[in-house]
């Protein structure tokens, strides 16, 4: 049936995945699940998971990331390499894609889920859900893909570690958060394992620490009309436009702007009936380019004003190109045709308790877009915030976050058996994540020597 196939899918990598193995079904004891889940440490040992070096043909970074940023606009690319060039965490930040081809060359667990696929602190955050509650949760899945769990857990284990040498954290401070990490997504997943599926879809994060609440607090005071204050202007005659802040934010006219608002038709089919209600009280004033973030830097991202009942009521909607997922080369089942930003929106429906009530997608000349609010209650947590208990508190709720993410996509009893109760996981992914962050930090000198020579250029804008 296909509705097991999502519970029971145990495919293999181009990478050096295990054999494949018969998993059972979701529907089988429990027992047998978790007992399938242990044999899977056979082939990769979970303190195995700590052995890292790179491939021998591992190309030179320069070619890795020239070629990780084929098809993106030209352009733009200069201030994507301005704020890798920062710092490691900020290099780390923009090179999924280099992380993507050293973990599949790597032996890997087989045991699938619903992948974020760039893990790592800053993209969880808080965000508005339907009803207006501000929730916080994972919140970036331009590379989600369907991969083995521990994929997402390194990523995000490395960039604890990065993140918090940034907030000058000592790294026996950094390796004690990566231990709360896993530890805490061992049990949650744990808990999970014999749980309902229905509960398990409403299962809700526990008590936030302070530090998440403190974020949670900030983005109360991100409402549209500061939006509007802040990303709009009127001219003379009462008309609102963006502002012109080049490169970061200009206005779009013309044909441009034409189709951009012609895209939103068929974007309101992909969104449920009683959400189309919501887009149809508001009607498009006016589109903008606005460039975020560092891994997407490079992709088309328009910003589009509406108005409802007057200028007092704007909704700001984003129109963001997604690109195949930097994953999906690595995968034999990166053939199938479908538009990226579905790809990008159904990931985040499937592991979210609640999502973006405008969250859709379309296509504009060929290129397929993500459509979803903008800066609608959002806000997520500053590196330099990651001192202290905030970071061990942070790394908790973390592992809360993605053992129920994983869970509702795969079955967590397989996952639970391969953890164990041990801190055996736990030492190896904490011997990975200094490992590759010491890859990372190289690769980001690599950069910075490539900019001094002139071989690369990188253009700083704020």
């Amino acid at each position: 049936m296909a509705i097991l196939a999502a519970w029971t899918a145990l495919e293999s990598f181009a990478g050096r995945g295990l054999t494949k193995m018969q998993q059972p079904d979701r529907f089988a004891p429990l027992a047998k699940r978790l007992e399938f889940g242990r044999k899977r440490r056979k082939g990769v040992p979970r303190l195995g998971h700590g052995q890292w070096k790179p491939a021998r043909d591992r190309a030179d970074t320069i070619d890795l990331l020239r070629a990780a940023n084929k098809g993106r606009v030209a352009s733009l690319l200069p201030i994507k390499y301005s704020r890798m060039a920062d710092s490691p965490f900020g290099f780390f930040r923009g090179a999924a894609a280099l992380m993507a081809g050293d973990l599949a060359a790597q032996p890997h667990t087989g045991i699938l889920v619903q992948l974020c696929g760039d893990a790592h602190v800053l993209n969880v955050g808080a965000f508005a859900a339907p009803d207006g509650r501000l929730m916080f949760d994972i919140n970036d899945f331009d590379e989600a893909i369907r991969g083995p769990w521990e994929w997402d857990l390194k990523r995000l284990a490395t960039s604890f570690v990065l993140a918090g040498r940034e907030a000058g954290a000592r790294d026996s401070f950094c390796g004690e958060a990566v231990d709360i990490l896993v530890r805490t997504y061992q049990q949650a997943i744990a808990e999970f394992a014999p749980m309902p599926a229905l509960e398990l879809f409403r299962h809700p994060i526990g008590r936030l620490p302070g530090s998440i609440s403190a974020i949670l607090r900030q983005a109360e005071h991100e409402k549209p009309l500061k939006s509007l204050e802040r990303l709009t202007q009127k001219d003379r005659s009462g008309r609102r436009s963006f502002k012109n802040r080049p490169p970061l934010l200009t206005p779009v006219a013309g044909a441009t702007a034409k189709k951009v608002i012609a895209a939103l038709d068929p974007y309101r089919n992909t969104v449920s009936d009683d959400r189309q209600i919501l887009i149809d009280a508001y009607r498009p004033k006016c589109v903008g380019f606005k460039v975020v973030g560092t891994g997407s830097i490079g992709t088309r991202d328009y910003v589009v004003l509406l108005e409802g009942q007057g200028p007092k009521d704007p909704l700001f909607l984003q129109v963001k190109q997604e690109l195949v997922s930097c994953w999906a080369p690595h995968t034999k089942n990166n053939g199938r045709r479908i538009n990226q930003g579905r790809r990008v929106a159904q990931a985040q429906h499937r592991t979210q308790t609640l999502s973006d009530p405008c969250l859709g997608w379309t296509a504009i000349d060929g290129d397929d877009y993500l459509v979803r609010q903008l800066a609608d209650h959002k806000a997520g947590i500053d590196p330099a915030q990651l001192k202290g208990s905030a970071l061990l508190e942070y790394a908790e709720v973390c592992g809360q976050l993605f053992a129920r993410a994983h869970a509702r996509t795969s079955d967590p009893a397989v996952i639970a058996g391969y953890c164990g109760v041990s801190d055996r996981l736990s030492k190896g992914l904490r011997r990975f994540a200094f490992a590759y962050a010491k890859q990372t930090a190289a690769d980001h000198e690599a950069l910075q020597r490539a900019i001094r020579n002139k071989k690369v250029t990188a253009v700083r804008a704020s």
